[in-house]
C-alpha cells in the first residue's frame, strides 16, 4: 500500500462533514484496502468499515493526537459538526489548545494512521487467515555466530489453512542466513521481499481446520554478529497473542525496551524505549501481551554488544 496515497485519501475525507456526510467518492482505493471496503459495499457498511478501522488504528496513537483524529474525521459522536473548522474548534477547546495547534495535531495523526495502516492487516479475513497464540524467541550473541530459535504457536482462523506466509528482516540479505526447520512443516523460499526483508512459507503437512492450533520451530544461523542488527523486534502482520524474548549477549551492553513501537522508531537513535538492565549471566527475558500488528516489540541495545 502507497502510504503518501493513503495520506493524500485521508485529507480529503476529513473535508466537510467528514464520515457524516457522503462516502462513495471521498473513500479512495486505497482507504478501500486499508479499511477491508467490498465493491459491492454501500454507504452504511463503508461507513461502518471505514469508522471502525480508523477508530482502531487511533487508540495506538498519543491522546492528543486521538482526539484530534477522531474530532477530524466526525468519528467522535460529539464532534459531529458539519464543517471541518469546526471540529477543530471542538477538539481545541477539549485539549486546551488553539486551533492552529490542532490543525498540525491532525496532520501528524494522520501521517501515523497512514503508517499503521499501511503496515499491519486489515480485520478482515484473508485467504491465510490464522494469528499467533505464542511466540517464543532466543537469541544467542556470545558464541561468535549467532543463533536464533524460533518457537511458534498458531491458530486456523479459517478451515484448510496449508501454509503459513512468514518473512525475516536482514542487513546483509539471504545469503547470510542460513535457516533449519526443527519440526512443524516444510520451508519453502518466497525470495526477497525488499531489499533486506526475506519471505518465506512454512507448508503444512496436512491442512488444518478453523480454531484448530499448530506448532512450528525454526533455526536461523548467521555467519557473525556483524551481519546483525543490533535490535531483535517482532512486527506480526497478524494478531499475535504473546511473545516471549530471551537474548544472551556477550558483555553487559545497555538495553532498551522497544514495546508498540513505529517500525520507522526501532533504528531511529532519537527514539530511546525503556531502560532494561541486564543480569549477570549477560541475559535479557522479555514478555508481551496482545501485540498490535504492524508495530514493533522488542529490545535494541548499543553497538558495544557486537564489538
Amino acid at each position: 500500500m502507497e502510504r503518501a496515497e493513503l495520506i493524500q485519501e485521508l485529507k480529503t475525507l476529513r473535508k466537510g462533514r467528514g464520515l457524516a456526510g457522503r462516502l462513495e467518492d471521498r473513500v479512495g482505493p486505497y482507504l478501500r484496502t486499508a479499511c477491508a471496503v467490498a465493491a459491492d459495499d454501500g454507504m452504511v457498511a463503508i461507513r461502518e468499515k471505514v469508522a471502525g478501522r480508523l477508530s482502531s488504528l487511533a487508540s495506538h496513537l498519543p491522546e492528543d493526537l486521538r482526539v484530534a483524529a477522531l474530532a477530524a474525521f466526525a468519528i467522535s459522536s460529539e464532534a459531529r459538526q458539519p464543517l471541518y473548522q469546526d471540529r477543530v474548534r471542538w477538539a481545541a477547546s477539549l485539549l486546551d489548545r488553539d486551533p492552529r495547534t490542532v490543525r498540525r495535531r491532525v496532520d501528524e495523526a494522520i501521517e501515523v494512521l497512514a503508517e499503521l495502516a499501511s503496515s499491519s492487516p486489515s480485520a478482515a479475513p484473508s485467504a491465510d487467515s490464522w494469528h499467533t497464540a505464542s511466540l517464543a524467541v532466543s537469541m544467542v550473541l556470545d558464541q561468535g555466530a549467532p543463533l536464533i530459535l524460533e518457537q511458534r504457536r498458531i491458530v486456523a482462523d479459517r478451515d484448510g489453512l496449508r501454509s503459513l506466509d512468514l518473512a525475516v528482516s536482514l542487513p546483509a540479505g539471504r545469503s547470510s542466513l542460513s535457516t533449519t526447520v526443527l519440526y512443524g512443516g516444510r520451508l519453502v523460499d518466497r525470495g526477497m521481499e525488499a531489499t533486506d526483508r526475506w519471505g518465506f512459507r512454512l507448508d503444512l503437512p496436512r491442512p488444518l481446520s478453523r480454531g484448530e492450533s499448530w506448532e512450528s520451530a525454526l533455526l536461523f544461523r548467521l555467519p557473525s554478529v556483524a551481519a546483525l542488527r543490533p535490535h531483535m523486534v517482532c512486527v506480526p502482520r497478524q494478531p499475535c497473542e504473546s511473545f516471549d524474548l530471551r537474548v544472551r549477549f556477550e558483555g553487559q551492553p545497555e538495553v532498551r525496551v522497544l514495546e508498540g513501537a513505529f517500525q520507522r522508531d526501532v533504528s531511529d537513535p532519537g527514539y530511546r524505549g525503556r531502560p532494561h538492565e541486564v543480569d549477570p549471566s549477560g541475559e535479557i527475558h522479555l514478555r508481551f501481551q496482545r501485540l498490535t500488528p504492524g508495530l514493533a516489540y522488542g529490545a535494541r541495545w548499543d553497538d558495544r554488544s557486537s564489538a
